[in-house]
Formats: C-alpha cells, sequence, structure tokens
C-alpha cells in the first residue's frame, strides 16, 4: 500500500514522501533538515527507508536541504540537467548535491527506480527549468504539478491520469491585485511562468479529471493572497458548476504551509 505525506507546502518549504512498504521517495526537500528528521521520528518513519529524491525546480523552497540529505543518506538525487545546474548555483543550498548522487532525467521518458515508475513532465514556471512528477506503484498513479504559471497539454494529460493529485492553487487573484505585493511581483505572478489562481486550478481539474480520481491536494498556497477556505470553496465552486461533487465524486483537501498532514493510505 501506498502511503502519502506533505511535510510542507508553500514558499515557506516545500516537501512531499510517497513509501510503499520496501521503499520511498521524497519529492523536494525545502525544509530545514533538522525540522524534516524531528518530522520523520514524530511519525516513526525511519528516514533510512528514503531511498531516492527527486527535484522539480531549483527555488530555494524546493531545495534548500537536498544536498545536506543526500549527503547524510547516500540518497541519489534525480532531476533534469538544467535543474541540477540550478541546484549548484543557488547561493541557499549551502551543501550541494554530490556528483555521484546527481541522476539526469530527460521529460517524458518515464524512468523504473526501486518500485516506481517516474515520469517527469515539463511545468511552465520561471526557473531554470520545471517539471512535474506522474509516479506509479502498486497500480496507483500519483501526480504532483506545483509552481505553474499556465495549464499546458502536458498537464492536462498527467491531471487526467492521475488517482491522487496534489495541484497548486497558490492565490486569489483579487487579494493579489488589491494586496501589498509590488506591481512587478505581482505581474510575475500572474504570468504565464508564474503560479496558478484558485480559479485557473479549478477549471483545469474540471476539464481534465476522470473517474480514476480519488482525491486532490491544493498545494503551494500562497501566505499573503490566499486562505486555505477560500481556495478550497473557490475550487469546489468551479468543479460543481461543472456538476462536479467534491467529497462524493473524490475528496478534497488543502495542504498547510508548515504543518504536516497525517498518513494517507492511497489504496
Amino acid at each position: 500500500m501506498l502511503r502519502f505525506i506533505s511535510f510542507g507546502s508553500g514558499s515557506s518549504g516545500n516537501c512531499y514522501y510517497l513509501s510503499t512498504a520496501t521503499d520511498g521517495l521524497i519529492i523536494d526537500i525545502g525544509v530545514g533538515i533538522r525540522t524534516l528528521k524531528k518530522q520523520f521520528r514524530e511519525y516513526g518513519i525511519s528516514l533510512n527507508s528514503v531511498r531516492h529524491i527527486f527535484v522539480t525546480h531549483d527555488h530555494a523552497d524546493h531545495i534548500k536541504s537536498v544536498g545536506s540529505f543526500s549527503h547524510d543518506y547516500h540518497v541519489p538525487v534525480y532531476a533534469t540537467r538544467l535543474v541540477h545546474q540550478g541546484i549548484d548555483h543557488n547561493y541557499c543550498v549551502q551543501r550541494k548535491v554530490a556528483e555521484d548522487m546527481k541522476m539526469v532525467m530527460e521529460t517524458n521518458k518515464p524512468v523504473q527506480v526501486g518500485e516506481f515508475l517516474v515520469r517527469s513532465f515539463p511545468v511552465p514556471h520561471d526557473a531554470s527549468e520545471n517539471v512535474g512528477y506522474e509516479i506509479q506503484a502498486e497500480g496507483v498513479t500519483f501526480v504532483i504539478i506545483t509552481d505553474m504559471g499556465s495549464v499546458t497539454e502536458d498537464i492536462k494529460e498527467a491531471i487526467s491520469r492521475a488517482n491522487y493529485l496534489v495541484i497548486e492553487a497558490n492565490h486569489d487573484i483579487e487579494m493579489l491585485k488589491n494586496g501589498p505585493y509590488p506591481e512587478y511581483l505581482k505581474k510575475r505572478i500572474l504570468s504565464g511562468s508564474g503560479h496558478l489562481s484558485n480559479t485557473d486550478c479549478g477549471h483545469a481539474l474540471a476539464e481534465n479529471i476522470t473517474e480514476g480520481l480519488r482525491h486532490v491536494w491544493l498545494c503551494h498556497l500562497s501566505e499573503e493572497n490566499n486562505h486555505p477556505e477560500l481556495a478550497r470553496k473557490t475550487v469546489e465552486t468551479i468543479l460543481r458548476s461543472y456538476g462536479i461533487i467534491p467529497g462524493k465524486d473524490f475528496n478534497l483537501e488543502v495542504l498547510r504551509r508548515k504543518t504536516p498532514t497525517g498518513i494517507y493510505e492511497l489504496i
């Protein structure tokens, strides 16, 4: 049985854990290494269960502790060539990933890593490169798509294949436009290489999900320009306008920025 935990979701740090009974992986490690160790202990999970690290992109809130974790537990790091280069050049990453721990992935080319079949796909964002991941194990398809400025055909396809989906609902458009951010930052977030709004997330789901979808988690919410209940209600309202009923057709939840979730069993 697959298990899923979010240890952080947002600009303060992102980290997602997926495991089988005998294998485990982490997607992004943008939280502090000491915090992560403490949280794993509290869940009764050994850090040695993590045998693979996957990175979406090279922004600090996704890679802060990647090198340290890889070094301390001798875990290989999978990312595209450009993302690996971005990690090397990011001053926020104090310990870089060792050369022999760098595993280069190509987008849309699945790789078998332990018990997981992993496919990365391009996601538009203003990083050196950014990808989402479609992960298959034990008959389940888990998809994560975060930090995306627009919804592409690759993203639509990934949504349609998901049984379990983590997807960005970063901001409420009006809160962002009327909020304290400088104009250049507002334009960046609203651009096609910025972040996905609650409204766009709702439409992306409504137009692309299938009957195989069982659970959706909204991720990477802005602290200044969003609120968990607002994100959920906005997405739910759009889904209902398409005749899709969260709670009946699938579960819909919001991931907290700094609070770990419980352990979800993906069956």
